[in-house]
This record gives structure tokens, sequence and C-alpha cells, in this order.
């Protein structure tokens, strides 16, 4: 019986497909025969190498609002940092601040931040504006894909509401949407776009099909149909939020052990034998994913009465990491004899990760912020980090040179560029006791019993 039912599904899904798709003359096909276009709305670290990936075969519009950064593009030169100039070569794409240009897209993609305020509450406002102008443009027959980060439900409950609001249309009668969840992994050469399994799924059986098609011709890894929007809007929160609350039992770990004085690193090298054990890593977490993302999910669970206690208390623990740093190092600093408050301290990194040019929801700089409040002096060094815009993130700037007798070095963000900065090279620039925190124990331990010499680790 199950199979039976199965059967027939498949037949009326199948059905319900090839009327939609003669009715509406296959998207899919009329993009690969460049007669029709598709636009990008959002050209951040997520939008751009979508947009030009799909360039390298489709008819793409580019969308920012940020004409500056529509500037640099026409340049051939990415804001972020992460594509070079190579990438915006034989693309059949145009850069855009012209909002009337999506007029003429028949797809649209819409991969605008999604962040949260400072009460830690979903800010749905880039979201919702783009749903705005995308409703100014849209037309019969387009098809709406969103990739931005959200909770479940939002795609169905605030998007489309707006698109046909503004638009006059009905979904699934007049125009589809879809959701596909970004999974760009910044400063990441290996899992690229192309290479990282994608997800996708439709308002109806038609949309997830010419979703499927659409992401299926650029996609290598593959593709993976959700259920639901739902379903896909969930994984993408899931994936992060898994991360967010191992990375918190780390660091609350790292806590407990820094008491006791045992070191973390060499605790989970060695739980680390067994088959089955989970490698992460007590650390900073920061950024417009990991460290945002579960408060979706616990504001969409508040709305129906939930209280996401784990999730909620891992959030916490995590934020709290900037502070618990600093006091880890005033305390190492005392048994040297030393106060934070007279000590100079070299901070090297201060992006929200490794090899990356963004700053924002830095938690690096978070802790800069609280050690310049107690230190004496605090040099930061970030050859990644725009000195403008850190200043105007953090009130703080930036240091163009290594100087010398510092009482403390913070290895916060392993940028490659600080590869150089070694046993030897600390030996040119400490003072006579120094104390080096390695946050990801890129140095080998130091050898010998130097009294003068405290090194720590998460």
């Amino acid at each position: 019986m199950n199979t039976q039912l199965a059967t027939l599904e498949n037949h009326r899904r199948d059905t319900i497909v090839s009327n939609l798709e003669s009715q509406h003359a296959n998207i899919y096909e009329k993009l690969v025969k460049k007669e029709a276009t598709i636009a990008l709305v959002g050209l951040g670290y997520v939008g751009l190498p979508i947009a030009l990936e799909f360039a390298k075969s489709f008819k793409v519009i580019g969308f920012d609002i940020n004409k500056s950064r529509v500037d640099l593009m026409n340049q051939g030169i990415d804001p972020s940092g992460e594509l070079a100039t190579k990438d915006f070569e034989d693309k059949d794409i145009f850069f855009t601040a012209t909002a009337e240009t999506l007029d003429k897209a028949d797809v649209i993609v819409v991969a605008v931040p999604t962040p949260v305020g400072e009460d830690k509450i979903p800010n749905l406002t880039p979201l919702t504006k783009a749903c705005q102008a995308v409703g100014v443009s849209l037309g019969k027959g387009n098809i709406v894909i969103f990739e931005s980060t959200v909770y479940p439900g939002c795609t169905e409950e605030i998007c489309i509401p707006i698109l046909e609001e503004v638009s006059g249309l009905r979904c699934n009668t007049d125009f589809w949407v879809g959701y596909s969840p970004e999974r760009i992994n910044p400063g990441d050469k290996v899992h690229t776009l192309t290479k990282i399994t994608k997800i996708v799924s439709g308002s109806d059986a038609y949309a997830e099909e010419e979703i499927f098609k659409i992401y299926d011709h650029i996609i290598e890894a593959g593709i993976h149909r959700a259920e639901s929007i739902k379903v896909a809007e969930a994984a993408k929160i899931v994936e992060n939020t898994q991360r967010d609350v191992n990375i918190a039992l780390m660091n609350e770990l790292s806590k407990l052990f820094g008491e006791l004085d045992i070191n973390t690193q060499e605790v989970l090298k060695a739980a680390g034998t067994k088959w089955n054990f989970l490698n992460f890593y007590p650390g900073l977490v920061g950024g417009h994913c990991i460290g945002v993302d579960p408060y979706y999910l616990i504001h969409k669970a508040g709305e129906i009465g939930m209280n996401l206690d784990v999730i909620h208390a891992s959030r916490t623990i995590n934020d709290d990491m900037p502070a618990l740093v600093v006091k880890q190092l005033a305390k190492v600093l005392a048994t040297q004899g030393k106060s934070l408050k007279n000590s100079k301290v070299l901070v090297l990194g201060t992006t929200f990760k490794e090899n990356v040019t963004d700053l924002r929801n830095s938690k690096a700089a978070e802790m800069c912020q609280i050690l310049n409040m107690e230190a004496k002096q605090v040099d930061i060094i970030d050859p990644h980090a725009d000195a403008t815009e850190f200043t105007n993130y953090y009130k703080l700037h930036l240091t163009e040179k290594i100087d010398s007798n510092y009482d403390a070095i913070v290895y916060a963000v392993n940028h490659k560029e600080f590869e150089h900065i070694n046993w030897e090279f600390i030996q040119t620039i400490r003072n006579e006791k120094i104390t080096v925190y390695d946050f990801k124990k890129l140095l080998d331990s130091p050898t010998g019993n130097n009294t003068n010499t405290k090194y720590i680790t998460l």
C-alpha cells in the first residue's frame, strides 16, 4: 500500500511539474539559452561568488545597494577580498546599484545579511527591504530564491506576503519561491561554492524542480532536495548551532581546566585518540554565522513559548569568552609579578576569523576593546583588516608595525602572515618576562624550564 501511494504521489508530482513547465516555458532552459536572466540581490561574501559562478553560463545581473562596492566590482575587485580579479573575467554579468534593473530578471536570488541587534533579536530589515525591492520588479512566471539565513517559517510568513503585497501577484500562481541556504565559508579555499552540497527547496513541486536544475548546473558536489522550505531553513540554522554548542562545551571545559592547571589542548589530544571523539576546540566564536544563527532559533522558539536552554547557555558562554580571555591573561601576568594595567600587550589578529577581512561581530576585536580599557598599552596588528573600518566599528586603532618590550603577546587570529612570529622572533620583541597566549596553539610549546616565559593556550 505504501509503495502504491508513493507511486501515485510521484505521478501526481511529475504531472504538476510537466503542466507548469509547459505553461511557463521552463525557466531553466531559458537561462541556458540566455533567453532569461538571473539576478543576485546582495553582493557580499555570499552573493558575489554565486553571481560569478552563474555568470559562467547564464546572463546575470548583480545588484547591491552600496554603490561604492558596485564600482569596485565593475573594476574586477571583490570588496570582501575573497576573490581575485581573474574570477571576474569572461563572465556574462552586469553590476548595478539601480533597483529598477531587476525588472529584467526572471530568477532573483536574495543573499542579503540577516544580523542580530544589540538585544540579540533578529534584524530582518535588510531582508524585508530586499523583498520590497524585488516585489516592485516581480513579473509573472518569475522565481525568487532566498539564500539569507532565517528562522524556520520566515520565508513563508514574512517574505512571500511582502512579495505578494508589493507585486499584486500570487505565489504558486503568478510567481514561485524557493529557499537554498548559503554555505559559503569565508577564507576557505578548499570547500568553495561548487564543492559544497547545496540544499534546495521550493514553494511547490514546479519551483523545487526548476531551482534544482538551476543550482545543479553549477554545483559539482551534488544537490539535496529538502522536504519543505521550513526544513531547508532549519537545516541551515542547525548546522551552525551544532558547532556553537560544541565549541561552548570546549570553552567551558577550558575554563575548568585552567582553574585546575591542566592543559586543555593536551586533554583534547588524548581524548581524540578514540575513534568517535568529535574534534571541536575552544575559541572565540564571532562572525555572522555561528555567532548569530542560534539567536534566530532562540527567537522562533520564544514565539511559541519554548526556551532553548542548552542553545541559550552556549551562546552566553561563547559571548563571554573575550572577557574571560582578558581575565586569564591578567591572572598569568600576576604570576610573573606584573599587573595588566602596567603591561604592554601585542595582539595578533582582529578580524572574525583567519585570513579574511571581515570585522563584523569579531570576538577578537571585542577582546581588544576590553584589553584597551585595562592594559597600559595595546598594539593591534592585522594585515587583513581595514584600519578605517576597524576604527569605525570598535573605536580602536590598528598598529602599523610590531614594536618591542612586550609583556604579553596574544595570538588571537592565526592569519598566514603571522607564521614568521615564532619563538626566535619573540625573543627580539619581548620584555624580560613575557606571557604568550596562543589561542589555537600555532606555536610549539617552549622548551626548557624558562621561568621568564609563560605559555598558555585556550
